[in-house]
């Protein structure tokens, strides 16, 4: 029995060492957990193939208004995370255009902007109609003829590797240890409490604790493209298209750019492999979009599988006295990590 007076420390075990698991880890260890991330490697995670926009404008869609809230939430803690982890160069940029191709594309677009302004009190200031040729003011590199769309102030991104290993060493740097194993049972970890954030692993894991967790995949592929001497500028904000029907986004790094996404349901979890219609599709629509990206070279062709849950909505929760989960995040694990810390720092309690 410990001494009067002295406190006995609390022991938290993280299963996954992705975003959403590190994200927890450090919000727990700075409330005076002990904690241990439990992490199985780079080729499961979400995060590894992403483009890390901190959207909530642009990821506001009708009929999906839980998610929005949420969202908006999380994208409102992004500032002090970054203050966190002492690495402002994780920001590739600050603001979004939100473009539309069409007529059509621009009708659709306004729809989901009325959907956001009626949902979120402080939207309407921070979505400004702009016309094409404002758009094209803010970006010269955007192709002509565009129908016009939206500047989103303050709809920024990160850099999504650079935030995984900011998050890597801030959490060494507090103290919490790392273990480099793929745990398949909460029984197997050592601790007070165990929180599953192992993706599409986590049914598998929650099911060994006698609790259902229900996920399904979702596949895409990103591209990334490196900037030649040659080349155009990266553009310095996010640009998210609704290019005649499909969806393509532009995310500035430092050495060009990131390109994506495509998105269908995945039945193979461990299929990895990038499909040639999406890529095709992905080089099409960026270059038709931002024509100067046909001078950029294609670095990496990469597909991730996102862990989504049935509703759209994050799964934060409690299985047990002992065990928490937090998974199903789908396209929005980036975005949703600082919220869903603060959740289970809730459950915690």
């Amino acid at each position: 029995m410990p001494a009067k007076g002295c406190t006995v420390e609390r022991e938290l075990s993280v299963i996954g060492g992705g975003v959403i698991g590190l994200s927890c880890a450090l919000a727990a260890a700075d409330a005076g957990w002990a904690v241990s991330v439990f992490d199985a490697g780079a080729s499961r995670r979400a995060a590894q193939v992403a483009g890390g926009m901190l959207g909530c404008f642009g990821e506001g869609h009708p009929g999906e208004a839980g998610l929005l809230d949420i969202a908006a939430a999380s994208v409102a803690r992004w500032p002090a995370f970054v203050d966190r982890l002492a690495d402002p160069g994780i920001m590739t940029a600050r603001d979004s255009l939100l473009i539309a191709a069409s007529a059509a594309d621009l009708a659709q677009l306004d729809e989901q902007v009325r959907f956001v302004r009626a949902r979120i009190p402080d939207a309407a200031p921070r979505l400004v109609r702009s016309t094409a040729a404002e758009l094209r003011a803010s970006e010269p590199g955007l192709a002509r003829g565009i129908a016009g769309g939206y500047f989103a102030v303050g709809e920024g991104a990160v850099d999504n590797r650079r935030l995984l290993d900011a998050l890597g060493s801030t959490l060494r740097a507090a103290g919490v240890r790392f273990v480099d194993a793929c745990v398949a049972d909460p029984a197997q970890a050592s601790g007070d409490q165990v929180l599953i954030t192992a993706g599409l692993d986590s049914p598998a894991v929650a099911a060994a604790a006698g609790a259902e967790v229900a996920v399904r995949g979702e596949k895409g592929e990103i591209l990334r493209l490196r900037r030649t001497r040659w080349s155009v500028p990266p553009p310095g904000h996010v640009v998210r298209g609704r290019w005649h029907g499909r969806t393509v986004y532009l995310v500035p790094r430092a050495d060009g750019l990131v390109l994506g996404a495509t998105q269908y349901e995945s039945v193979d979890h461990a299929d990895r492999a990038p499909i040639a219609g999406g890529v095709s599709d992905l080089l099409a629509d960026g270059g038709e979009l931002m024509p100067g990206l046909r001078t950029y070279e294609l670095a990496e062709v990469s597909a991730g599988i996102r862990p989504s849950s049935v509703d759209g909505l994050p799964i934060v929760r409690r299985l047990d006295d002992r065990v928490l989960v937090a998974t199903g995040h789908g396209r929005n694990g980036i975005a949703l990590s600082p919220w869903t810390a603060d959740r289970v720092l809730e459950l915690l309690a």
